[in-house]
């Protein structure tokens, strides 16, 4: 059984490994257990694998209460949409990192110097990180902005000119979709190197409007030349493809990686996680479990061809997308060590697959799932549930999980509870009040993913337990009452994000007043490129794009015969609502914990410890413990036996015990810190660096939209005094 989180203690537990010692290998087996030794962090994450993990321990339990700043750098960037998600490499002493606009710097790790700055126009989105590639003829950086990846020199920061076209390389084409002009496609997280190879997967659309396939591509680092491709939405011919309608290929959208990847370089796999298909939350135009959506999918790096996959949610009508990488290491499981693959989801449950046959390591049950009430839709019957190990967060809502904060909070959550449809997890979106979905649609876990211990067979991973509700609405009986061409544009491809009555749906902003605040120039910008969490609406062009500002703008506008565009397309259902559900103090309306940090023994399948990550300070002062906040960024684990996070929204920077989940040092920023961290080593003396950006658009409050802290531009560096 998960051991009960009591927020009025910390729990502390003890580890029981199967191994009786860290570093012991099998007689039988020429698989080592230790990590190799980590330096520098090459790779965001760490290595290819995303351990999260460096062997350096000089920074360990009983000195971690000493760190201190020893240097700090400001991006010089830092607006009202800033953020910092960028994991921070260093290759050889130099600091490589991603600002809140999206320039790339260099930075000496040891002192904070910079080195050069490159920047260049394109849309400001959030990113992850860079990638290095190393060569004897010239190290390269590889990043994204916009629709399009970059090549860098490593050592000047200069575009370098002869990769793909003019130094960069148009994500759009090459997808076997067309007209490739009119598809919105990014990429957040960086590429995995495999040899010469860089592979990417993309951020595209995810509402009910022309879609973009998320389909994995490799290039070719040193020319750009695209080498492969696989279909995560099958061509004709093609595995998988009978589990998609016949046109599918051709005209549905999604199942693609924006979290990242994992690179096993001894087999030559890529491992691949995918998201939901679009649009996300009806999928009468794609019946079929849509394999491929929602996987886990093992590559051939060198040449694209599908080795096994796993799919966690079929036909996921709920944006149950796995929102980050895999993480490989190795596990002592039934008398031997096994290679595996393991993912944690936003479903709150982790899939321990064997990475050579993707079969999972506990059983697995089908579930029967209750049933969507849409015309047209045709929900699958059961969904793949692991019996270990137990999910790190709650899954479904009763009334007895409702707040406990007040009497009167409690008596009003019961009210509010009883207008919404509470079948559980797998509970399809329907019309009316609303679905009510635990964990919420941004985890469980989120992209910052999980950290492991590959010497212990550990996996850490903070959690949410944020509800939020969703409700559908038929958009016949919305036309019947539009008064424009815009309108109708405007509920085809902007409502689900910021309302049918333009209110906004946290965490998308309101449009209402938008001709006081910005230019038609500014807001066609950011229709055509993107920016911030909002992707770019390629699509909408032409007479689409004149009728869409004439109903934002509030203006009378004709529109012109040969004004090009393809005509909006509207789903039969769109969400209007999309909120967290929480009390009249923008509390989450369920009994704490909020969010928390676990501690999971992937050899056994056992929740080793879990504690609650982050407080809001004003509760504590009336009396009420920790009751972790929701958060957003990843751990990292050192061989000091530390488990490194900030993530939550009270701006706090924290180091935990890795064997019992104490905290053993904290410091607070000067705002919250959404990115993952990094540490390395420079001259025998270790460090540890975090972007320090602010603004989690996905911490936004009930239907304000607000952010969670205010931005910065700020990177941080500790370390242990001299």
């Amino acid at each position: 059984m998960k051991p009960d989180i009591i927020r009025f203690f910390l729990p502390l537990f003890l580890i029981c490994s199967v191994l009786s010692s860290c570093g012991e290998r099998n007689e039988d087996s020429s698989i080592p257990i230790n990590p190799v030794d980590y330096v520098d962090w090459e790779v965001t994450s760490g290595d290819k694998g995303n351990s999260k993990y460096s062997s350096l321990d000089q920074i360990d339990k009983s000195n971690v209460k000493d760190l201190e700043v020893v240097w700090e750098y400001r991006t010089g960037d830092n607006t009202e949409r800033s953020t910092i998600q960028a994991n921070p490499i260093v290759v050889n002493g130099i600091m490589y990192i991603s600002s809140p606009s999206l320039k790339i710097a260099a930075l000496d790790a040891k002192t904070g110097e910079e080195i050069w700055v490159f920047d260049t126009d394109g849309p400001e989105h959030q990113n992850r990180g860079v990638t290095y590639w190393k060569d004897e003829s010239g190290d390269r950086i590889l990043f994204t902005r916009g629709s399009f990846l970059y090549a860098l020199n490593a050592q000047t920061g200069t575009q370098i000119e002869d990769f793909g076209e003019d130094g960069r390389i148009d994500l759009r084409k090459g997808l076997d979709r067309e007209p490739w002009n009119e598809l919105s496609v990014s990429a957040t997280s960086p590429g995995i190197l495999y040899n010469d190879l860089i592979i990417f997967g993309s951020r595209v659309p995810e509402g009910p409007q022309q879609y973009a396939p998320g389909h994995i591509r490799a290039y070719n680092v040193r020319t750009g030349d695209l080498e492969w491709i696989f279909h995560t939405i099958p061509h004709p011919g093609e595995v998988g493809y009978e589990t998609w309608p016949e046109n599918a290929w051709e005209t549905s959208g999604g199942a693609n990686n924006w979290g990242g990847m994992a690179v096993d370089d001894e087999r030559g796999v890529v491992y691949v996680s995918t998201g939901a298909p679009s649009y996300h939350f009806y999928g009468g135009d794609r019946i079929g479990s849509n394999r491929f959506s929602t996987s886990i999918i093992a590559l051939d790096a060198s040449n694209g061809e599908r080795i096994w996959d796993f799919q966690t949610v079929r036909h996921d009508i709920w944006d149950y997308d796995i929102p980050t990488h895999p993480n490989l290491l190795t596990v002592y499981h039934d008398g031997e060590y096994i290679d595996a693959v393991a993912q944690v989801t936003k479903t709150g449950m982790v899939y321990v697959l064997n990475r050579e046959t993707g079969e999972s390591l506990f059983p697995i049950e089908e579930m029967p799932v209750p049933q969507s009430s849409l015309i047209g839709e045709e929900s699958w019957p059961t969904q793949p549930i692991p019996v270990k190990p137990e999910p790190f967060t709650r899954q479904g809502l009763t009334e007895d999980d409702l707040t406990d904060l007040s009497p009167e909070k409690n008596a009003w959550a019961r009210e509010e509870f009883k207008k919404f449809s509470t079948r559980g997890l797998y509970d399809p979106p329907g019309t009316g009040e609303g679905t009510i979905f635990l964990p919420g649609l941004h985890g469980g876990a989120w992209w910052g993913g999980a950290s492991v211990d590959p010497s212990a067979g550990m996996l850490y991973i903070n959690g949410n337990n944020i509800p939020y509700v969703i409700s559908m609405v038929e958009t016949e009986g919305l036309k019947a009452n539009m008064s424009s061409y815009g309108e109708y544009v405007y509920t085809a491809t902007c409502a689900a994000c910021h309302g049918i009555d333009r209110q906004g749906v946290a965490p998308a902003p309101s449009l209402v007043g938008l001709k006081d605040r910005l230019s038609e120039e500014e807001v066609t910008s950011v229709i055509q490129q993107g920016k911030g969490g909002m992707p770019a609406m390629a699509s909408v062009v032409g007479n689409d794009l004149n009728a869409l500002l004439a109903y934002l703008f509030e203006k009378e506008r004709e529109i012109a015969e040969d004004g090009g565009g393809t005509g909006a397309v509207m789903s039969p259902y769109i969400h209007q609502n999309y909120y967290q559900f929480r009390d009249d103090e923008e509390y989450p309306a369920i009994k704490p914990p909020w969010g928390t940090l676990n501690a999971i023994d992937l050899n056994k399948g056992e929740i080793v410890w879990q504690v609650p990550l982050g407080e809001y300070k004003e509760l504590t002062a009336r009396g009420i413990p920790p009751t972790g906040t929701q958060n957003l960024g990843g751990p990292i684990t050192t061989a000091g036996g530390l488990v490194f996070i900030a993530a939550t929204r009270d701006r706090m920077f924290r180091a935990f015990d890795k064997d019992t989940g104490e905290i053993l040092w904290e410091t607070e920023l000067e705002t919250g810190a959404f990115a993952t961290p990094s540490t390395y080593e420079i001259d025998g003396k270790q460090y540890i660096a975090l972007g320090v950006g602010g603004n989690c658009k996905y911490c936004s409050e009930g239907h304000s939209g607000q952010l969670s802290t205010p931005t910065s531009d700020l990177f941080m560096v500790f370390a242990l005094p001299d």
